[in-house]
Order: C-alpha cells, then sequence, then structure tokens
C-alpha cells in the first residue's frame, strides 16, 4: 500500500502541480532553468511511475478484488485501449485528429485506463488505473479551461501513421506484454 501512495504521489504530483498550478511552475522553471526543471519533473514522475508499476507487479497474482468484473466487458476494453494507443500516436504529429480534438495524447490515457478499470477489479491494478485517469483528465480540463489549442497545418498522413502506430502497439500489448509479462491471456 505505501509502493501505491508514494507512487501515486511522485507520478500524479508534478503533473498536478503543473498542471493546477502554471505561475509556481513557471517561476520553478525559470529559477532553476528549463532543463533541469524538466529532467526534475521527468524524474519524479518516472520514478513515480515505475514505483506504481512494482505496486502492481507484486499484487498482480493475489491482489485484492474490489469487483468482479463482467467477462462481456472485456470486449470494450480491447475497443478503448484501441482507440487509446491511436490518441496517443496522435498525439504527437500534425494529425485531424490532434487539431480536431486538441489533446488526443490524454484522451488516449483516459479511455485506456477506463477500459482497464472495466475489467480488472483487482485494488493495485485499479489503483493504478484511476491515478492514469485523474491526471489525464486534469491535463484535459485544464487545458480546455485554459483554451490551449494545437495551430498547425494537419496532414493526412499523420493521421495514417498515428491509425498504424497505435494498432501496431495494441497489437504488441495484447499478443506479447500483456500474456508474457502479466501472465493476462487476452486473445484466444
Amino acid at each position: 500500500m505505501l509502493s501505491l501512495i508514494l507512487g501515486t504521489i511522485l507520478f500524479a504530483g508534478p503533473h498536478f502541480f503543473s498542471s493546477l498550478a502554471p505561475a509556481q511552475r513557471d517561476r520553478l522553471q525559470a529559477r532553476f532553468g528549463e532543463g533541469p526543471f524538466k529532467g526534475t519533473y521527468a524524474a519524479l514522475t518516472g520514478i513515480g511511475l515505475i514505483i506504481l508499476i512494482y505496486a502492481y507487479w507484486v499484487t498482480r497474482g493475489s491482489g485484492e478484488m474490489l469487483y468482479v468484473p463482467k467477462q462481456n466487458l472485456r470486449h470494450a476494453t480491447m475497443g478503448l485501449a484501441t482507440l487509446g494507443m491511436i490518441l496517443l500516436a496522435a498525439g504527437q504529429g500534425k494529425s485531424h485528429i490532434r487539431l480536431w480534438l486538441q489533446n488526443p495524447f490524454s484522451i488516449g490515457i483516459a479511455l485506456w485506463a477506463v477500459g482497464h478499470l472495466l475489467s480488472v477489479g483487482k485494488f493495485a491494478a485499479d489503483w493504478f488505473w484511476l491515478t492514469m485517469l485523474a491526471v489525464a483528465l486534469v491535463d484535459v480540463g485544464v487545458s480546455m479551461a485554459r483554451g490551449k489549442k494545437p495551430e498547425f497545418k494537419p496532414m493526412w498522413r499523420s493521421d495514417i501513421i498515428a491509425v498504424v502506430v497505435g494498432l501496431v502497439l495494441t497489437a504488441l500489448l495484447a499478443s506479447l506484454f500483456h500474456p508474457y509479462v502479466l501472465g493476462v491471456r487476452l486473445i484466444g
């Protein structure tokens, strides 16, 4: 439990601080410089993510069940996770998707998290996905409130790349990562 709390604080804390306290964030960045600020931010969130993954890993076989998910929700999870991966990829280029959604990366994380919350039910896993969902929703909400919009000329090539990359990531996660790393068979 301690590792879940520590991981959440280290991962979500910097995200929330950056989103909810932009003036203080900008002052710290000006004081320490962009490189050291971003390096510290990346280190804290990276360590937090590793601790969250570790906390899930050590409890994955015996974790306390919060609820028993319905078996037929696995299809919804696959759909949401696939769409989430496409949106994660769309967040990196000059796609129509990115221009339309404005924040596809965080929306993709939110969809990925909701999908897993529908079909897991274990305490540590749900804590992890709720943390991801909270960070993503705060980011989307703050970005919308600030009127933050990407400005570029979209290219259909970027949309095609986002869809292909999203589908490949989904296939790799479903066929390799889940069964061989997590011990969870999704296909077959």
